[in-house]
């Protein structure tokens, strides 16, 4: 069954291979990133790609115009967009933490409640966070705005699950380790990981497709693996 899908951060690393899985299946899919040419160059025609700021209201009113227009539901909706900045905490600035939360945390509540009047019995709404941001995980200097952001995803998720637990649609949060994309070596330079963003795109896109009937409300950790120092 062709399927309605809307994935962010599609510019490169995991969201870019999403997409192409996504695609490449016949599903409709929406790829939202600030940087749409990408996949604005992948040749499909059940592709539509939006230049899209999370953070823009005139961005989500201009998706929600699109959807209205042109799909009558969303099936499954993939928050992987996420903003990491790696510095000491004494010189993280309140700007700084406002920036990661507003991207990893605020954006992503502000596009759910947007798509949510698309939402139907089934449809499954899969955050992507970090183990860095479950409770008792290994953590790492010079994160502390990116990794509270995560952590604070993954219980936005849980309160989702519950509050729309009788309505059908399905909120899970997927916990990534080490997966060699720019983010990553943003915050580990030099490390190298052993989990190509194709692999952990291919695990997302089965995820999203086949477990949202067993699957509420969960934190699932993904790949535990975690650069050492």
């Amino acid at each position: 069954m062709v399927k309605n899908v809307i994935i962010t951060g599609t510019s490169s690393g995991i969201g870019y291979e999403l997409v192409k899985f996504f695609s490449n299946q016949g599903h409709n899919v929406l790829a939202l990133s600030r940087n749409s040419q990408p996949t604005e160059e992948i040749n499909s025609s059940n592709l539509h790609s939006i230049s899209f700021d999370i953070n823009n209201n005139s961005d989500h009113k201009l998706l929600v115009e699109y959807v209205t227009k042109n799909w009558d539901h969303v099936d499954i909706l993939i928050n992987n967009a996420g903003l990491l900045i790696n510095k000491p905490f004494s010189e993280t600035t309140t700007e700084d933490f406002n920036n990661i939360y507003a991207t990893n945390v605020f954006g992503v509540a502000a596009l759910i409640n947007n798509m949510l009047p698309f939402a139907v019995k089934g449809t499954h709404v899969v955050n992507i966070s970090s183990v860095g941001g479950v409770q008792g995980s290994v953590k790492f200097s010079g994160l502390s705005a990116y990794s509270s952001s995560k952590g604070a995803l993954i219980s936005l998720t849980e309160l989702l699950a519950e509050e729309y637990k009788n309505s059908g649609i399905i909120f899970n949060v997927l916990a990534l380790g080490a997966v060699q994309t720019k983010m990553l070596e943003k915050a580990f330079p030099g490390y190298k990981a052993s989990c190509s963003p194709k692999e952990m795109a291919k695990y997302i896109h089965d995820f999203s497709i086949n477990t949202n009937t067993v699957s509420k409300g969960r934190v699932i950790l993904v790949s535990d693996i975690t650069p050492s120092r």
